[in-house]
This record gives structure tokens, sequence and C-alpha cells, in this order.
């Protein structure tokens, strides 16, 4: 093993050209791989935070009633159900109008125990101006209904339920949750305020919630399902409610594992044909070699040995090459105020996995040269020459 190591090092430095040929084009589609692999993986994890990190993911709702009387043992039930189920937070929802001169707008009136319903919907991070509801009466509201109605902090809002009764709610704060509907429309406040606004004495409209793996909803509702004592609720998740959003992330995922197994068996293919031609140009050389009384096996395994070597060498380089590649990227390609305009994700195992791979298609490809080199008869490759 270890002359079949040494003479495939030396054989690799006596071809230094074909030797740095073959680890550039490997750096080049590991650098692919990682530079599409860290995009791709960044765009989505982005793309689901936005649409889905500040949101529930399973949704408990009631099926026939039109509230939740029991709602503090759905929230136990949830959190036995699974370690992964986190954030519960009970929400009374409503529909209603704001009123403002002599115009009437329709608002969302949201009510939570504020401490949970910011885990899931990060108020706090969106308060633009102000402080969040701590007492009854008390409520904060999106930036675009406050420029709409023109309302100002400590200013109270006038607001209109379908039957006609009103309340009025000092407004404490404005959010801004980067969603036009919501800034436009909610209305957040307590819980206890919005059971009195909707006349829901002590229950709630739903129990929202969020997992520790965001793929994992449709399997841990399919849990809470089981695990809830009140067959009159269902629950839903957002994977049902998104299939669209789903389908495009699959449909993406597809597209980039397809180009990175194309520039894989590109590798593949220019490794392999180097190395037969190496087999063909050191056949002399293997010929004196078995001549001299080396074995087929450790023959093959000089070509293999050249294969690993190069895979290691040029899935580093590569590796680095990918780095620099998306420093670049984020150094360039960004918003007005500065941010990438896709982040980074960047996954060690992913990254380590290219590594792999190429490493793996080097020493597959080094299988054909083995092949020739273990099949050369060295009589007739030294008396030809």
């Amino acid at each position: 093993m270890r002359l079949a190591f040494s003479i495939a090092y030396r054989f690799l430095k006596s071809g230094k050209s074909q030797t740095l040929l073959i680890i550039l084009g490997i750096s080049i589609g590991v650098s692919v791989q990682v530079f599409l692999g860290s995009l791709i993986g960044g765009l989505q994890t982005s793309l689901i935070d936005s649409t889905i990190g500040s949101s529930p993911q399973i949704t408990v709702l009631p099926d026939d009633e039109t509230s939740i009387k029991e709602w503090e043992r759905v929230v136990y039930e949830a959190e036995i159900s699974s370690d992964e189920i986190i954030n519960i937070a009970a929400a009374a929802d409503g529909t209603a109008n704001i009123e403002y001169g002599n115009e009437s707008d329709p608002v969302l009136v949201r009510g939570f125990n504020i401490e949970d319903g910011d885990r899931i919907y990060k108020f706090s991070e969106g308060l633009m101006e102000g402080r969040l509801p701590g007492q009854k009466d008390e409520a904060i509201i999106g930036m675009a209904l406050a420029e709409t109605t023109d309302t100002g902090i400590n200013d109270r809002i006038l607001v209109t339920r379908p039957d006609g009764n009103t309340s009025r709610l000092t407004v404490t704060g404005f959010f801004d949750l980067q969603v036009a509907s919501i800034n436009e429309s909610w209305i957040v406040t307590n819980l206890e305020t919005a059971q009195d606004i909707l006349y829901l004495d002590k229950s709630v409209t739903s129990v929202e919630m969020q997992t520790t793996e965001v793929f994992e909803a449709d399997n841990l509702a399919r849990i809470l399902e089981y695990t809830i004592s009140d067959d009159s609720l269902k629950v839903e998740n957002w994977k049902d409610r998104n299939r669209q959003l789903l389908s495009g992330l699959n449909s993406q995922s597809v597209s980039s594992y397809m180009i990175q197994a194309f520039v894989l068996i590109a590798v593949l293919l220019g490794i392999a044909s180097v190395l037969a031609i190496s087999a063909v140009q050191k056949s002399k050389q293997l010929g004196i070699l078995k001549a001299m009384g080396i074995r087929d096996r450790s023959a093959s395994m000089i070509f293999i040995f050249q294969g690993f070597i190069l895979g290691v060498a040029g899935a580093l380089i590569g590796i680095m090459l990918g780095f620099v590649l998306l420093y670049i990227f984020t150094t360039f390609a960004v918003n007005p105020d500065g941010s990438p305009v896709v982040p980074i994700y960047v996954n060690i195992f992913f990254i380590a996995l290219s590594g792999l791979f190429a490493v793996s298609s080097a020493v597959i490809a080094s299988l054909i040269p083995a092949r020739i080199s273990s099949r050369l008869n060295p009589i007739e490759v030294i008396r030809n020459g």
C-alpha cells in the first residue's frame, strides 16, 4: 500500500499540468456545489422565516362551535403531545370596524396573552413606536392603519362590532410586521379585552403554536389530533395551507440538485478520461514495475490513490473557493440598506458532504485507469516500447 501510494504521488508530480488541470476541475465543481447549495439554502430559509417563521405553524380550531371553551386543556394537551411543539398561544379573534372621522374601515381584533402572542408574531421586534399593551382596553395597531386613521400614541380608537356595539381602546404603540394586510387591519390587544369586545366570555377562537422543526408540522399536527380529547376540534398546519409555497420550494431544491449532479458527472468524466490517458502514458513504467514483481492489485491501487489525492486536494481548494464566491456575492449583491439580497445559509454538514462526494467521485473515476493498469501484460508493454 505504501509503495503504491508513493508511486501514485510521483506520477502526479511528474505530470504537473495534468494534475493541476484535474484539481482545478474538481475545485470548480465543489465550489459551484458549495455556492449554489448555500445560496438556495439561504433563499429557502429566508422565505420560510418571512412567511412561516413569525406565524403559527399548527392551529387548533373549533369544528362545529364558534369558540373553544376549555382552551386551557387544549394548551396543556399540546404541551404534553410533543417536546417539539413550542410557543403556544390562545387567541380571541373577530372582525369589527374602526371608526374615524366620518369613515369606517374593517379591522381584525386579535387578543392574546401578550407574552405568548409575542413569541409567535414578534410584536416587540416589530414595534416601531410606543409599547405593548399591558392593561385592559389597551391595544397596538399597524403603522399603515395608524396613518390611515391619523391615530397617535395614547389616542383612543372606536371599534364597532357588526351588531353595532362599540368599544374604545387606548393605542399604546404601532407595529410593522412587514406584511401589508396585517399592518392595515390588525388591532392587537390582551385576551381579556378581546373576549369582552367579541362577547366570547372566557373562551377563545383558536390555539396557535409553533414547532422546533418547521417541516415536521404536519406530522406533529397528526400526533396532536390523537392527543386532544375534544373531538369537536380540528388541527390545521401550515403545510396544508401553503401547498403552492411547498411546491415552489421542492422545485427549487430539485433544480439545484440536478445542477449539482451534472457538475459531479462532468467532474467524474473529466477525471476518468485524464487518468485513463495517464495510464496509457505510464504503461511502460507500469510494465517495468510489474516485471520487477509488483502485483496487479498494487498497480491498480496506484491510480486509486491518485484519484483519492486529487479528490482531497480538489475538495479542500473547492470549499475555500466556494467561501470566496459567497463572500463576493454577499459583498456586492446587497440591498440599499447594505444587507445581502439573499442571506447565505452555511450548512457545515452539506459542505462536508459536498467534499466527500468530490473525493468519492474522484476515486470512482480512478477505477477505469486502475482496471486498465491491472490488465497490462508487462512483456508486451516492454517489447512494444
